[in-house]
């Protein structure tokens, strides 16, 4: 079997499918990755082979793009400006930046960066023949290969966050479906693009945060994978009354895509009250902005590029952002989680855990440390919240594995 995987251009979207592609070809199967050229490496450290044929904006330039929009219109939660779409430095003022010529003058770039990954998956897929496609949300040419071709497509969800869910803040009937602008579906025989074209969704959610689906959900359980990386040195323990806290603030800060870089600062702040063991899993620029500030208290720690999946065992709680990839791994170490959003998929899902009492979910512009703490108290002070955690990592452990799903693969294609 050939099982073509296209996803976008931002490592966490497809993380949690790459367990599913190990599955695949420790069963013999053949993978292929079509992907945008800066994420090949990626999927060649994840051990699959990329095929970087596709074309898609810089994910950071979106992200600011959207939330220069929100400005614009008033639903910028921040007291600040958003940075610059196009540099991602400080706006002084948001006339600084004139989006309608902007889009106006890049509306052909656009549609054409469209029309090309198009062309070229749907080519790629005519000459290589998969059997199906495995794709994740925001993929538009997965749904599009599996609708050329007239083969099988299936949707892999990051989280709890599906197509059906609405976009907090959007105007109503907004969802998280790709649209198609330069009607790509259309050109390649592909029928319209919309929810309906879900037919199968591989949910690796627990039971109890499961986002809604009119699709046939194919459950999986999720087994984190959150990039490459060694088994940190722990060196000697010191005695300590419990066990570390663990703060991340995953990609999304230092990229400038969610707002005020602020937030490991105020995690560290925030989580270090009661004396517990900080480790600070950052990117490099964030750690150089949090080594260039007051000095660290010793029972903070700093570790870079330092998957979580390695960390969050050995935690008692964990912070983020509420992004799936931080979300998924502290569902399965089954830890409560503190998520600080900042709107989008990341409030949907730190809301969902939320309402199944595994974490407190705040939003990015309304916290200060003093809320972290309190938070932090509250999460470790509750035991109900432990027990939440543990039981939706024991309805994630009775999931099927991503090697029971390679027949039901199969037989999808038959």
């Amino acid at each position: 079997m050939r099982v073509l995987f296209t996803v976008s251009n931002w490592p966490g979207h497809w993380h949690a499918m790459v367990p599913l592609g190990w599955a695949l070809q420790a069963a013999g199967h053949q993978v292929r990755v079509a992907c945008t050229p800066c994420q090949a490496g990626p999927v060649t450290h994840a051990g699959l082979m990329p095929v970087p044929l596709l074309e898609a904006m810089d994910m950071t330039v979106r992200g600011r793009l959207h939330n220069y929009r929100k400005a614009t219109v008033g639903t910028w939660p921040f007291a600040t400006l958003p940075p610059h779409p196009l540099t991602g430095e400080p706006l002084a003022f948001l006339d600084e930046f004139d989006m309608e010529t902007w889009s106006a003058q890049n509306r052909d770039w656009a549609l054409g960066i469209v029309d090309r990954s198009a062309d070229a998956a749907v080519d790629f897929a005519r000459q290589w023949r998969p059997d199906l496609v495995v794709h994740d949300l925001m993929s538009l040419e997965g749904p599009l290969v599996g609708g050329a071709l007239k083969i099988p497509a299936l949707l892999y969800l990051w989280g709890p966050c599906g197509p059906q869910d609405p976009v907090p803040g959007a105007p109503p009937g907004a969802s998280f479906v790709p649209m198609d602008p330069a009607g790509v579906f259309e050109r390649h025989g592909a029928g319209p693009m919309d929810a309906d074209v879900y037919t199968h969704v591989i949910d690796p959610s627990p039971a109890s945060v499961r986002p809604p689906l009119t699709a046939e959900r194919i459950p999986v359980r999720h087994v984190p994978y959150n990039g490459p990386g060694a088994h940190p040195r722990r060196g000697s323990r010191r005695a300590r009354t419990a066990g570390p806290g663990c703060a991340s603030s995953g990609a999304p800060p230092s990229a400038g895509c969610t707002g005020p870089r602020r937030s490991p600062c105020a995690h560290r702040r925030g989580a270090r009250a009661d004396r517990r063991e900080v480790l600070l899993a950052l990117t490099g620029d964030d750690r150089a902005r949090v080594e260039s500030g007051p000095p660290l208290p010793p029972h903070v720690r700093l570790l870079e590029r330092t998957p979580l999946s390695l960390l969050l065992p050995e935690c008692d709680l964990v912070i983020h952002h509420g992004g799936a990839g931080c979300t998924m791994t502290g569902l399965a170490a089954g830890i409560p989680q503190l998520a600080i959003h900042a709107g989008s998929d990341q409030e949907v899902i730190a809301d969902r855990v939320a309402a199944a009492h595994a974490a407190h979910s705040l939003v990015n512009a309304d916290t200060d440390a003093a809320a972290v703490h309190e938070a932090v108290t509250r999460l470790l002070g509750d035991p109900a919240h432990l027990a939440a955690a543990r039981r939706l990592r024991q309805e994630m452990e009775s999931l099927p594995a991503p090697a029971d799903l390679v027949p039901v693969l199969s037989a999808l294609t038959r």
